[in-house]
């Protein structure tokens, strides 16, 4: 956090200096999109949205993955966006009291649509999984993190694989204060489901 483009911490702050960056990649990426920010927070201008979506739809080389929490600001600014197929979009969903956030995004034209259930803090029970393509699941890690249950997670690994959904299941991590040592296995098991849609 002590570089300079963090100078603000976690204050929203603008860097277009770095918005054409794709143009120069050569070789083909797959990008997460504000890891450590919310492209769609109140205080991030449309303007700035929309030239984000174009330069990401002028780059098909790439994939880009976008995840929101504010997923009602998504929804009222989607129909000002370009929504090429390299563009994938998220929204986290920690609990069944976020399910909203996941009917915005059924609203969205994404080509792929996902859900990070991250850190998920409680079980997770008929999820609206319709036209969702792909769901990542993980526990909270670092100090104070909460516990996440097995039973928890099996759950939506099953609602995934459940017709007509059969989405593709990611489990992330275990969580805790000592992730690496909980790993991410789940009953024996790693899952690294892909979303089908995703190959080129």
């Amino acid at each position: 956090m002590e570089a300079p483009r963090y100078a603000n911490g976690f204050e929203v702050t603008l860097q277009p200096d770095v918005v054409d960056a794709p143009r120069r990649w050569r070789k083909p990426r797959r990008v997460f999109v504000n890891s450590m920010s919310d492209l769609f927070h109140e205080d991030v201008p449309t303007e700035y949205i929309r030239s984000v979506f174009e330069v990401m739809a002028e780059c098909p080389q790439h994939d880009f993955q976008v995840l929101t929490k504010r997923a009602d600001r998504l929804r009222g600014v989607a129909h000002e966006l370009i929504w090429a197929p390299n563009i994938w979009m998220g929204v986290s969903v920690e609990s069944p009291k976020y399910y909203s956030r996941i009917e915005a995004l059924s609203e969205v034209g994404a080509r792929i649509r996902f859900l990070s259930v991250e850190p998920m803090l409680e079980a997770c029970p008929d999820l609206p999984l319709r036209g969702i393509h792909w769901v990542i699941v993980g526990g909270e890690s670092g100090p104070g993190a909460r516990s996440i249950e097995e039973s928890w997670v099996l759950d939506v690994r099953d609602q995934c694989r459940t017709q007509p959904h059969d989405v593709a299941f990611f489990f992330k991590q275990w969580g805790g204060v000592q992730k690496k040592r909980a790993g991410r296995r789940l009953q024996g098991e790693h899952y690294d489901g892909w979303p089908a849609t995703a190959a080129k």
